[in-house]
């Protein structure tokens, strides 16, 4: 009965994969900036919500990014505006675009961008994923959209999402242009990587750090690259995977939101940067005012609590739980983007 029961939970999923696969393709297709959120922008109409895809440098490299701007958007016009930085993984056409979308509506600039090495910016070698440079990502973010035409200066916000989330928090301790700093989802980057997901892996850390060096070493003497992470997965696999982060998580990146620059891939050397950081480290620098929100069924959940426990001298402090949601649920769901929006406005309102 139980075989049964796993095949037909199987058949339903692989059906349920085809039918979204084929719209996500279709809405990426038909796309012409690419995105593949829900209610994505198609064209740019005046006195409307409007896209501006954009690129800069940031230390030498060319980043591609989306700038927002609000319904009848003048230059002449002071506003607010808010960094997004994406998830682990992820890209501007996805959770990142749908949330700055969502905020320009609410009548912010907002700026999401692809950060180095990864998605359509440039550097080599492709998905790179060191934390110093996702933090150089977010402050070129900020050096970008702070001289954009209406933009105040004076008053800039951040929210990072899921990996972009732990990256935002290092990146407020010490660049408190940022007046303001909302996460979603964080992920604490640093610390799943050195002790793996919910402290799996603890057993296993010198041997890890072991195989980065030694990644490092081949790349140093021009081997090929070596890369962690997954490339690709059957509908199977995903049925059989147990945590919903990642169960989901494959479900999203390479099925209902598939794109074809976002990849689960990141240099095996990346780690002996990444696990040797955490988001946590000196994390009582954050005197900004701080919103953390997390879906209350996350099992990365975890990881927002102890960040905000930490968070000592932040301003009005606040945990927002999203109801019933697991980690990408926040991504996506329409009734989950609804609530953390309205949070988000509201907070960024009073705040900013």
């Amino acid at each position: 009965m139980r075989k049964l029961t796993f095949i037909i939970v199987l058949i339903n999923l692989l059906l349920t994969d085809m039918v979204n696969a084929q719209v996500n393709q279709k809405n990426y297709d038909q796309n012409p900036f690419g995105l593949v959120y829900e209610g994505a922008i198609t064209e740019n109409i005046k006195g409307k919500i409007n896209i501006h895809p954009v690129t800069y440098k940031v230390n030498g490299i060319d980043i591609a990014a989306n700038v927002y701007t609000p319904a009848n958007y003048d230059v002449s016009k002071k506003y607010s505006a808010i960094v997004v930085a994406h998830p682990n993984g992820g890209i501007k056409e996805q959770t990142a675009g749908l949330y700055a979308q969502r905020l320009a509506e609410a009548g912010y600039i907002t700026i999401a961008f692809d950060a180095a090495y990864q998605g359509a910016s440039g550097g080599e070698p492709r998905h790179m994923d060191k934390p110093q440079y996702r933090i150089e990502d977010i402050r070129g973010a900020a050096d970008f959209i702070t001289q954009y035409p209406g933009v105040d200066a004076n008053r800039l916000g951040a929210l990072g999402i899921c990996g972009g989330g732990g990256y935002t928090l290092k990146t407020v301790q010490t660049d408190k242009r940022f007046k303001v700093v909302a996460t979603l989802s964080m992920f604490n980057s640093g610390q799943v990587r050195r002790n793996g997901f919910q402290n799996s892996q603890l057993k296993t850390i010198q041997e890890r750090l072991k195989q980065a060096s030694d990644a490092r070493a081949q790349e140093a003497a021009g081997g090929k690259i070596l890369y962690s992470g997954v490339a690709s997965i059957t509908d199977e696999e995903i049925a059989k995977t147990s945590t919903d982060l990642y169960r989901e998580g494959y479900e999203y990146y390479y099925r209902t939101h598939a794109h074809p620059n976002s990849t689960f891939l990141y240099t095996t050397s990346s780690l002996m940067d990444l696990m040797a950081w955490d988001a946590t480290d000196q994390i009582e620098l954050i005197n900004q005012p701080l919103l953390m929100i997390a879906g209350s069924k996350a099992d990365t959940k975890y990881m927002t609590d102890e960040a905000f426990k930490k968070a000592v001298n932040a301003k009005n402090k606040q945990l927002f739980l999203v109801e019933g949601a697991t980690h990408i649920q926040t991504y996506w769901k329409p009734e989950c983007v609804l609530q953390i929006v309205n949070k988000l406005v509201n907070f960024y309102k009073i705040n900013l």
